[in-house]
């Protein structure tokens, strides 16, 4: 028989179902505005690691970094036309300095000149190619310094790089025509066998020729520094060869006093002397040609 309407069929007894597992917790699951039926995304994982900290340059690399950095600063000075004493000094410094530098100019013109005329004066008597040498190149001081006192004239031009490498080419010029002449002296002498004479004037010249230039080389080297002057330091090095032929006047002539056969010392020094500013006024001209034309149209203080 059917049931009767509106009653329910009942199951039979058996063991009760198993119970129903607990809901999972929220997860990873898609945001608030994410699309309905979308799968979840991957549980994010651990952040990556931070880079560990760089470590502090050597002290070679950051040595070799600060003149890396000063020589391209250097050169941004060069392009506007300026030196690098226009950052390091204030106005009133390089006006101070370049008084000084004017002083000691001055200076070096009436020492050189009055040894220029004495060395010459030994050179013709005693026949010493040393003593024309020191004589030459103290004319040589006495152009050079007058060049400084043109480069310094102009209070406005203190850091004018323009007007230093025009000074410096000049001194190059100089230099080669100087060099010329002494060496073409000393190898006049050599080839001739002349033979110095000594006595209490040639040592008194190249005793005082040799202490003063020498005290005019260390100042104008510091003035140069100072001031980032290669000209002040191209006439300090002028000043410098000038002491050190002063005292080799000295020495050739005491060394042939003792030994007549080493006649040949004296020109040999001459030589040699020549040779070293010849090298040194290259070596100038070739630094200095190409920046004339570099900075030819940053003549703003002149």
């Amino acid at each position: 028989m059917e049931p009767a309407a509106g009653s329910e069929r009942r199951s039979p007894p058996g063991p009760a179902p198993p119970a129903a597992a607990p809901a999972p917790g929220p997860g990873p699951g898609p945001g608030p505005g994410a699309r309905p039926g979308a799968r979840p995304g991957p549980r994010p994982g651990p952040r990556p690691l931070s880079h560990p900290a760089r470590e502090p340059p050597k002290p070679e690399e950051e040595r070799q970094l600060r003149i890396s950095e000063s020589g391209q600063f250097s050169d941004g000075l060069e392009d506007r036309g300026l030196l690098e004493s226009s950052t390091r000094l204030k106005p009133h410094e390089a006006q101070n300095y370049r008084k000084k530098a004017l002083w000691v100019s001055w200076f070096s013109i009436i020492v050189t000149l009055a040894l220029a005329v004495a060395a010459f004066t030994v050179s013709v008597m005693r026949y010493s190619a040393s003593a024309f040498g020191f004589a030459f190149d103290a004319i040589l001081d006495v152009l050079s310094s007058a060049i400084v006192l043109w480069r310094y004239s102009n209070a406005a031009a203190v850091h004018s790089a323009h007007r230093e490498y025009i000074a410096c080419v000049i001194l190059g010029v100089i230099f080669l025509l100087s060099s010329i002449c002494i060496v073409v002296k000393a190898i006049h002498d050599l080839s001739t066998r002349l033979l110095p004479e000594v006595d209490d004037f040639l040592f008194s010249v190249s005793i005082l020729s040799g202490i003063l230039c020498s005290i005019l080389a260390v100042l104008k080297f510091m003035l140069g520094k100072v001031l980032t002057s290669r000209a002040l330091i191209t006439d300090g090095f002028n000043s410098l060869v000038g002491g050190v032929m002063g005292f080799s006047i000295l020495l050739s002539a005491e060394v042939f006093k003792h030994n007549a056969a080493v006649w040949y010392l004296d020109g040999s020094i001459g030589v040699l002397i020549g040779l070293t500013i010849f090298a040194y006024g290259v070596k100038l001209l070739i630094d200095m040609v190409p920046r004339v034309r570099q900075t030819r149209h940053y003549e703003m203080f002149e």
